[in-house]
């Protein structure tokens, strides 16, 4: 594994343990070495799910199937592996997802399709199904309810720290917890989810409550971070219910009892999502770009995607050159509606264009000295509306370059 991220926490972060949820890892020995590779959580009888997938058109088969067993809305065990993506694999890769499923439900005693399947790594090498099936009854006994951090480093590839995150919340004054991990390093640009991640809670809601409260958690989240620009094929996030707290039933996702809920939960999803991007291939600064005054929210989303997205931006960020024409430029390829009379950026709270033009008497050298920081923020009001969105992303560095001109060696 690379040297751990500049941007990275000090240390994986104690998360709340969940009422009927155990986890475990283990080497399996599909890619790496002296590493686990596969990673299990069980999740109490009755435990609801909700998931929102990639769209590519190329998705890799533990998505197809993920899908499938949506509709059944329960969920008994989840089957992650790490160093091979299982993507354009064919019949066998079919094959492997179903034998993993089938044995995972023999194991813990439930129907296959309550066993949801995620894998993440190299593209259309076939899976190493016989490694996978083999550990899992050595994984079983393992299952523990303090197994976070290790079933979060099981599912890294070129991630340098795994990413774990919890908050509590309150729901007819009953406390509910919620904790969660994810994964990702490169080929971030998501499109409806991002990469790997898993989020549990024992609150007792159904698979009605929890999808759109997970589809909106996403799109304020993981939907707003990119790091370069492109979509994994195996792009999964599963929310899961094990519905262990005492508070009375909800039966609506726009429930007023819910609000602290859905606070809880965007604070877990936008801790891992900026998360990935502080793990971004070679990053060495984190990016945080508010876009305002847009006609909606997808319009300024889609805006501070361009930006944050744009190889010139992320160039100069890298190199600490505060060019705001390269941010002028990345706002006018975004094709949304914009007024660039009223087009105003900053960067530091240090304004640089205003009312369309450079402001008065402006001097770099702050502005310079701030995109020498770890931590860099960008301000753009393009003065159309009240739309607005915040995203997240990294600098590109040549070690991006490295990272992925050897990963397949």
């Amino acid at each position: 594994m690379a040297a751990v991220s500049p941007l990275a926490p000090a240390c994986f972060p104690v998360l709340a343990p969940i009422a009927g949820v155990r986890l475990a890892a283990f080497a399996c020995g599909i890619r790496y070495t002296g590493r686990n590779d596969l990673m299990l959580a069980e999740l109490a009888p009755g435990s609801a799910i909700a998931g929102v997938f990639t769209r590519s058109l190329t998705a890799g088969a533990p998505v197809l199937w993920c899908r499938e067993c949506l509709a059944g809305g329960i969920v008994r065990g989840i089957v992650v592996n790490s160093g091979n993506s299982n993507v354009f694999t064919g019949r066998a890769g079919k094959e492997v997802v179903e034998q993993t499923a089938a044995t995972a439900a023999r194991l813990l005693g439930c129907d296959p399709r309550q066993v949801f399947i995620s894998s993440t790594g190299v593209i259309g090498e076939p899976p190493p199904g016989d490694k996978i099936i083999s550990a899992l009854p050595q994984i079983v006994p393992r299952l523990s309810a303090d197994g976070w951090e290790a079933a979060a480093r099981a599912i890294l590839t070129t991630d340098t720290f795994p990413k774990g995150a919890t908050a509590t919340a309150v729901i007819d004054d009953v406390e509910v917890c919620l904790s969660g991990f994810a994964k990702g390093s490169g080929m971030i640009a998501p499109d409806m989810a991002t990469m790997l991640a898993y989020v549990f809670t024992d609150a007792t809601l159904p698979p009605a409550v929890l999808q759109p409260l997970l589809a909106a958690s996403t799109d304020r989240s993981f939907n707003c971070v990119t790091v370069d620009g492109d979509t994994s094929t195996s792009d999964t996030v599963l929310l899961c219910a094990t519905r262990q707290a005492l508070h009375p039933p909800v039966a609506s996702p726009a429930d007023r009892r819910l609000r602290d809920f859905r606070r809880a939960l965007d604070a877990v999803m936008v801790d891992l999502a900026q998360q990935v991007a502080r793990d971004g291939e070679g990053a060495q600064k984190f990016v945080t770009i508010q876009v305002t005054g847009a006609a909606t929210f997808r319009a300024a989303r889609r805006i501070g995607l361009t930006i944050g997205n744009s190889p010139l931006v992320k160039t100069a960020l890298s190199a600490g050159d505060p060019n705001w024409g390269r941010i002028v430029m990345a706002v006018g390829r975004a094709g949304e509606n914009i007024d660039p009379d009223r087009l105003a950026i900053s960067i530091g709270g240090l304004p640089i264009l205003a009312n369309g033009g450079p402001v008065p008497g402006y001097d770099e050298t702050p502005v310079a000295e701030h995109m020498k920081g770890r931590e860099i923020e960008i301000a753009v009001d393009v003065g159309v509306a009240r739309g607005k969105a915040t995203v997240w992303t990294c600098d590109l560095t040549h070690g991006y370059i490295d990272i992925n001109a050897s990963y397949r060696s």
